[in-house]
């Protein structure tokens, strides 16, 4: 089977971001598929792509970029035109493939649907459709989307789009359930972002690393990881640490590592500190990002306090399972309930920064605690939510869906 992939932010393990568009290409192909995927080459981050579109061989994946720019950085309007140029031009590249038996399109944003339904409508190629956020009710709820009648129009695209696919995989019972107000559950799957227990494991401590990177050897190091924008929650971990530093801790160690709006602050933060250090490190590919966390004694996957978030599905979460590291979660969702079903973590209420600081002191002052949440974590993650179990299931549904075409 010859499948077209669109994932806007395809990224492989060398590159700083999500990497399953990457895991699930390389399982296809081990399947004896062939798989095209159409993405942008983000200038915004350094990518050095001159020409507009260009196509390249990734491991066996045929990957066609489109340059283009992107940041969390960005104000709506800026978001928009990037999205919007991601959708026209992939809308054209998707028409002039050729041979292509199935569209997998996965969000977010919504628009990169509109090349699959470009390609149903005029080649008669069917698509599966994957939800990663659920688009328009997470922008809307944030308040990036205002206008009533974009709101409607929005919606109305929607429920188009998961009406027009074959299948619609959703990445946690919040968003499947978001989903089912539109189509019938029988015709959604859930299967959530994916633990990777071969690139986030147990090691003993690099000492070498953290001078490296400015950390201390001895302090008890908490870790956050990924975007640092105002979904993240990153007002409410500020109080916090503020909290924890007027308490006179003096080894106590915050990691933030990534991008986004919310970075400049932190920064700021940091100076001000008199007892609680905190480092904020660039973005890094896998396997720094990998060490960092290893090196780490907890991590932090936290959102702010608004109902649709409640359906994420964080990157974060899974790959600190793998790490066998235990994750204080303020999301009252999904992610709290594994947390507290499988023992690997601490829920923290989004309302009270104090709550977040006790965890912290908790954690800190019950090292066989966190060595107990943490061999849970690796455990979950090696059975329920590793790449090599996850992959194979949605490489199931694409196949099952090709058989029914």
């Amino acid at each position: 089977m010859n499948i077209l992939y669109i994932q806007q932010y395809f990224k492989t393990p060398d590159e700083p971001g999500s990497t399953r568009s990457y895991w699930v290409s390389k399982e296809l192909i081990r399947n004896g598929h062939n798989v095209t995927v159409i993405c942008h080459a983000n200038v915004a981050l350094g990518n050095q792509q001159k020409k507009l579109i260009s196509t390249n061989k990734i491991d066996g994946i045929k990957v066609i970029s489109i340059r283009n720019k992107y940041t969390n950085s960005m104000g709506p309007k800026e978001r928009m035109w990037s999205f919007f140029k991601f959708m026209v031009f992939s809308s054209y590249i998707a028409l002039v493939e050729k041979k292509i038996d199935l569209v997998f399109s996965s969000s977010t944003p919504l628009t990169v649907a509109v090349p699959a339904l470009i390609r149903k409508k005029l080649k008669g190629t069917k698509y599966i459709f994957e939800v990663r956020d659920l688009w328009p009710e997470a922008p809307i709820q944030l308040g990036f989307i205002k206008n009533k009648m974009f709101i409607k129009f929005l919606k109305w695209f929607e429920k188009k789009v998961y009406n027009e696919a074959e299948h619609v995989i959703t990445l946690s019972p919040g968003m499947q359930e978001g989903v089912t107000n539109y189509i019938n559950k029988s015709k959604t799957s859930m299967i959530p972002n994916m633990a990777k227990i071969d690139q986030f494991y147990m090691r003993d401590i690099d000492y070498s690393f953290n001078k490296a990177f400015g950390l201390g050897n001895h302090t008890f190091k908490l870790i956050y990881f990924g975007t640092m924008g105002f979904a993240n929650g990153i007002d409410y971990l500020m109080k916090g640490i503020q909290l924890l530093d007027q308490e006179n801790i003096s080894d106590l160690e915050f990691v933030f590592v990534g991008e986004g709006v919310m970075k400049n602050k932190l920064i700021e933060l940091s100076l001000l500190l008199k007892n609680v250090r905190l480092s904020v490190l660039e973005r890094q590919p896998m396997e720094i990002i990998s060490k960092l966390v290893n090196n780490c004694d907890v991590s932090i996957c936290t959102f702010s306090n608004v109902p649709i978030l409640k359906t994420n599905s964080p990157n974060k979460l899974f790959d600190s399972l793998s790490a066998g590291k235990p994750s204080i979660v303020n999301s009252d969702g999904w992610t709290k309930d594994i947390i507290e079903n499988y023992e690997c973590g601490m829920y923290v209420d989004p309302n009270n920064p104090l709550t977040f600081v006790n965890s912290v002191k908790y954690l800190k002052n019950n090292p066989e605690h966190v060595k107990f949440m943490g061999k849970n974590a690796r455990r979950i993650a090696e059975t329920l939510f590793d790449k090599s179990i996850l992959c194979k299931e949605l490489v199931k549904v694409l196949e099952s869906s090709e058989r029914s075409i």
